[in-house]
């Protein structure tokens, strides 16, 4: 039997915004490299090796989980508005990995039944790579001293089921929270308030690594190995980052570009927007690094300028942007100092994604207080497009919720993963480094450094060797 074909789904606009997402989802892969290398030059020589391994496997395993469910449990909102029979197992149907809109060429599914099949196939890679950055985020707040096998569990869980449970909530114009008022335009709530909750229970049930806050006699502590690798990591990203944030929102055909709470915005706008946040976040960063004589705000500036705008970058006049992006900057500084006082080993995740989250996700609701959001074309009652408006309240309430929903879900996974399989790798297995336990073998680059070797007996080495 020949298979249906409908001209509907292969336009040339619907190629556009193939291109279009595409586009943006091949820069969400590249912000997973950038992490990557900025990670690369904080650790140690001596576990540079293990630290792309693992973020590697890591981003797959997150990537491939919410290819396996939690693109499904997305479009549930979709359904719902829409009004399909039994919306949930609907969507889970059509749209796992092994669902009918999933694995059908788009010219062979009806169009009044998967509208724009190819764009939302093409979503489903761009969640795939937003999960991927969560996961890889999550790995950094355990560097040198975690484990490889609880942290690809946290992956599996964190791609599968838990940013996508807080993207149906909180991202898309449809979910529950967004219909009522909240707005988030990069994932503020999904990913990166979630990602820093995880984090901070995973740095504290971890602890730090040794010589990190007290002397250890047989470590000089974590000192990074070189800042040039975590700058080109700062470059990358900068580079990256404008063109995946614009797939966080809709093309509408001569409508124009509206954010992905069916704000009204613009390409430009959105566009100068990140860049304003990188100089407000960058510059705040730079006299921050020169007060204290710390590098790294001088890197992590661009990025604590664009998570605390993150929020509102489709939405806010540039001036906004560049002083939310600024001020939030000292914020992203002011919880790293907390973190430092409570002796909890995190220099970069916890800050920016739960500081800097948390900030950008109250600022949306004062400088978009007023605006209309929410809902879709065409559909009328609760879900009538641009049905509610942006408030600071609805933006707190988002925020409580999706700690406490994040909370919950990390507490149970990751100290249930420290009660049975353990966190962390062995003292002398961190001592010695991590590239040497996992992968010593002849070619290794790193195989004829000096490692600090521990006996059975817990002798102490002849020689310092960080």
């Amino acid at each position: 039997m020949e298979a249906p074909f409908f001209p509907d789904q292969v336009t040339d606009h619907l190629f556009l915004l193939d291109f279009f997402y595409g586009v943006a989802t091949v820069c969400l892969i590249l912000i997973v490299g950038a992490v990557g290398l900025i990670d690369g030059g904080l650790v140690r020589r001596k576990n540079t090796l293990d630290n792309w391994v693992q973020k590697i496997v890591v981003a797959l395993i997150g990537a491939g989980c919410m290819w396996l469910i939690g693109y499904a449990i997305w479009q549930v909102q979709f359904y719902e508005a829409f009004g399909v029979p039994n919306p949930i197992s609907s969507a889970i149907k059509d749209w796992w990995a092994l669902g009918t809109n999933a694995q059908t060429f788009s010219q062979q599914l009806d169009p009044a039944v998967a509208p724009e099949a190819d764009v939302f196939q093409i979503f489903m890679a761009f969640f795939m790579a937003y999960a991927a950055v969560g996961a890889v985020l999550i790995h950094s707040a355990g560097l040198e001293r975690v484990k490889a096998a609880p942290m690809y569990v946290m992956g599996a869980i964190a791609g599968g089921l838990v940013i996508p449970i807080a993207l149906y909530f909180t991202w898309g114009s449809l979910s529950p929270l967004t219909n009522n008022g909240l707005h988030d335009y990069i994932g503020v709530y999904s990913l990166y308030i979630v990602v820093g909750v995880w984090a901070l229970i995973l740095a504290w049930r971890a602890g730090p690594r040794l010589g990190a806050f007290a002397p250890h006699d047989r470590t000089m502590g974590p000192i990074p190995h070189n800042f040039g690798f975590s700058g080109l990591g700062i470059a990358l990203l900068m580079f990256a980052a404008p063109f995946a944030f614009l797939g966080c929102g809709y093309w509408i055909g001569d409508l124009g570009y509206f954010g992905i709470s069916m704000t009204t915005s613009g390409f430009g706008i959105a566009m100068l927007n990140v860049f304003v946040s990188y100089i407000g976040g960058g510059l705040a960063g730079a006299l921050i690094a020169y007060r204290t004589k710390n590098p790294l705000f001088a890197l992590i500036g661009v990025a604590a300028g664009y998570i605390s705008a993150g929020a509102c970058l489709d939405i806010a006049k540039p001036w906004q942007t560049f002083v939310v992006s600024f001020v939030g900057t000292f914020v992203v500084f002011g919880t790293y100092k907390l973190l430092h006082r409570l002796r909890i080993d995190d220099k970069k995740i916890v800050p920016l994604a739960l500081g800097g989250g948390i900030f950008g996700a109250l600022a949306a609701g004062v400088v978009g207080a007023g605006m209309k959001t929410g809902g879709f074309f065409g559909l009328e009652g609760e879900y009538v497009f641009q049905g509610a408006t942006i408030s600071l309240g609805m933006q707190a309430l988002g925020v409580v919720l999706t700690v406490a929903f994040a909370a919950v879900t990390g507490l149970i996974v990751i100290v249930g993963l420290e009660k049975t399989i353990g966190l962390r790798v062995e003292e002398h297995e961190e001592l010695k480094g991590l590239d040497d336990h996992y992968w010593e073998t002849p070619t290794s680059p790193y195989h004829d450094e000096p490692v600090e070797v521990v006996d059975a007996r817990g002798s102490r080495p002849t020689a310092e060797t960080d």
